[in-house]
């Protein structure tokens, strides 16, 4: 952050504000890409400062290197293939006919089951639970403590008791896949469980049995996803999203925080409170539901006055029928 930055650092601004931020720092150049006028900073003008930004960083900071090589604390089945370039930590424990690609890091504690397949470049942070039969891609990133192809949620009630459902299914995670920590992804209860090519899931989200995500979605933090229920293509899902089981949502669907989806979305659709509508029906309901005290008001005034007006009118015709009786 420019409030943050230091003689010879470099920062970003994409907007009139963080520009004037960022000149006022201790930051010596800025990345660009509006036509700011000069200053004694230097400016890098580029397409996207935020796109240019993210590309340069790992230059100033690149990842940690991991060096080629099986720790000897490694409990690995014979049966298993691991690649000479792939680093495997202390403590991990490599099941039977497991495959482990080109480059593959698993830095400790990591425990992959039976029948796994890792693709080339793939990363796993410590203390990962990988279940048997799990296939996962290339260049794909899991972090710590996420459980992926557990048992799925599947029970049927016979007699009083929930019986289990056998979950015999798998999970398959495509290439650059990003995975935050403490993920829960279940495995199909008889086919898989997919989480489609780019994309990227936030700490602390559950996927159900069987669920299918399309490329590129985003999963926010604290989301959760029942089973069977499908994904399109560059799907959002902000944080504490809640979908129902068995539904359809299209591509570039977005659905706002702590919504809860209880039917189909269709592609481009924005969708949001619980539960769930479109955007525009939602807020009309909003506006209309902030009316409501006053409308409320209104009403009872209402109601005070037709009361007057009756009362009024009950003792005129009680007045006039005692006229008539006199006479």
């Amino acid at each position: 952050m420019a409030d943050s930055a230091q003689p010879g650092d470099l920062t970003f601004a994409e907007n009139p504000k963080y520009f004037a931020l960022a000149e006022a720092s201790a930051a010596t150049a800025i990345l660009v890409d509006t036509e700011f006028e000069f200053t004694r900073k230097v400016l890098i003008r580029v397409a996207n400062a935020r796109v240019a930004f993210a590309k340069v960083l790992p230059l100033f900071f690149p990842e940690p290197v991991f060096e080629a090589g099986i720790h000897p604390t490694v409990v690995t089945d014979p049966s298993a293939s691991i690649d000479p370039t792939a680093h495997i930590g202390p403590h991990c424990h490599i099941g039977a006919n497991v495959q482990i690609g080109a480059r593959v890091v698993l830095e400790g504690g990591d425990s992959i089951g039976a029948d796994c397949q890792l693709g080339e470049g793939t990363h796993l942070f410590p203390n990962v639970t990988i279940y048997p039969r799990t296939q996962i891609g290339s260049c794909v990133r899991i972090h710590a403590g996420c459980v992926i192809g557990s048992d799925g949620f599947g029970y049927v009630f016979d007699c009083g008791i929930h019986h289990k459902v056998p979950q015999i299914g798998n999970v398959e995670i495509q290439d650059n896949v990003e995975i935050g920590a403490n993920v829960t992804i279940d495995r199909g209860a008889l086919g898989s469980t997919i989480i489609g090519k780019g994309t990227k899931i936030d700490n602390l989200v559950q996927i159900a049995h069987n669920v299918v995500i399309g490329e590129n979605c985003l999963v926010v933090a604290q989301a959760g996803i029942a089973g069977s229920t499908k994904l399109g293509s560059y799907v959002t899902l902000a944080g504490q999203v809640g979908l129902a089981g068995h539904l359809k949502i299209g591509n570039r669907v977005t659905i706002a925080a702590q919504s809860g989806v209880m039917h189909d979305v269709g592609d481009g659709e924005k969708w949001f409170g619980s539960p769930a509508q479109p955007d525009r029906k939602m807020k009309r309901q909003l506006i209309a539901a902030q009316q409501l005290p006053s409308l409320l008001r209104r009403v009872s005034e209402l109601e005070k006055r037709i009361s007057r007006l009756s009362e009024a009118t009950t003792n005129e015709q009680a007045d006039g029928n005692v006229e008539r009786n006199s006479t």
